[in-house]
């Protein structure tokens, strides 16, 4: 029998209103799409939390807790947060996610192996630098460690997935999830294409084989890679953070459009089993 294609649901991203006008931002919002999307197959769901009166990314571990006791009462799902950015100067960019965890909130966690210029195709010499250093990395790598917190690597770069490995064997980390990402917009990695996704499998089969994936990105139509990702035993991933900026459709239809190209779809209770000690 053919494995089970996992499908996460991106409820939102940090785009705001202002550049992606249909995401949730109010708690009840987040877990009323949630819900939602949880029902049109995703077993697993990535959020930002919000401030509800200036509408600006707020990664406070209340607010995250508030939005996961919500999603709970309401699906089996796997629940995820973000965290935010170094261009923050937060003095601990994780402190919510350690606060989560030690509270028995979280399974998962976002831990992204390495940096990345974020310039637009229209623009460049402008843009950010998502800064992932490893002053950061290696004591959140050793926190997931002792928590038995799954870290999800966004692998913009393939030298992320080398260095994801690599950190996950040095720290004794509970398996990684590797999330492809791809983008139309944005000129960091490769545009969605199938033949970019087999050069990304080819690394991970060295780095980390059996591992498990999915193909992600942001201000992206995925569709081209869909079927292709599903053939090949990996996981999807749809929704509003995804999405091309503009998107009219909620993440509800989104997530059951991706959900046509599974055969069939990882149940909650699967996934966490295939991630148990390889």
């Amino acid at each position: 029998m053919a494995q089970p294609t996992w499908l996460e649901c991106a409820l939102n991203g940090a785009w705001t209103r202002e550049r992606q006008p249909r995401i949730p931002v109010t708690v009840a919002e987040i877990v009323e799409e949630g819900a939602a999307a949880s029902a049109e197959g995703a077993a697993i769901l990535h959020f930002h939390a919000y401030d509800e009166t200036t509408g600006e990314q707020r990664d406070d571990w209340q607010i995250y807790a508030r939005i996961i006791e919500g999603l709970r009462a309401r699906t089996d799902a796997i629940l995820y947060p973000t965290v935010p950015g170094e261009a923050t100067h937060a003095p601990d960019r994780f402190a919510h996610i350690r606060e989560l965890a030690t509270r028995g909130l979280l399974e998962w966690t976002v831990l992204d192996p390495g940096s990345v210029n974020l310039s637009a195709a229209g623009s460049p010499g402008r843009g950010t630098v998502y800064r992932n250093p490893p002053r950061e990395l290696g004591p959140m790598a050793t926190f997931c460690a002792e928590q038995r917190l799954h870290p999800g690597y966004a692998i913009y770069e393939p030298g992320f997935t080398r260095a994801g490995a690599a950190l996950a064997r040095q720290a004794g980390m509970p398996t990684p999830i590797y999330r492809f990402m791809f983008s139309d917009r944005f000129l960091w990695g490769f545009p969605p294409r199938p033949r970019f996704l087999d050069a990304h499998l080819a690394l991970l089969a060295e780095c980390d084989p059996g591992a498990p994936w999915m193909v992600a990105g942001l201000d992206v139509d995925l569709s081209p890679l869909l079927e292709h990702a599903a053939s090949r035993g990996g996981g999807l991933r749809a929704g509003l953070e995804d999405a091309p900026l503009g998107t009219e459709a909620n993440n509800a239809a989104l997530t059951r459009a991706a959900a046509r190209h599974a055969r069939r779809l990882a149940t909650p209770k699967e996934i966490r089993a295939a991630l148990q000690p390889r």
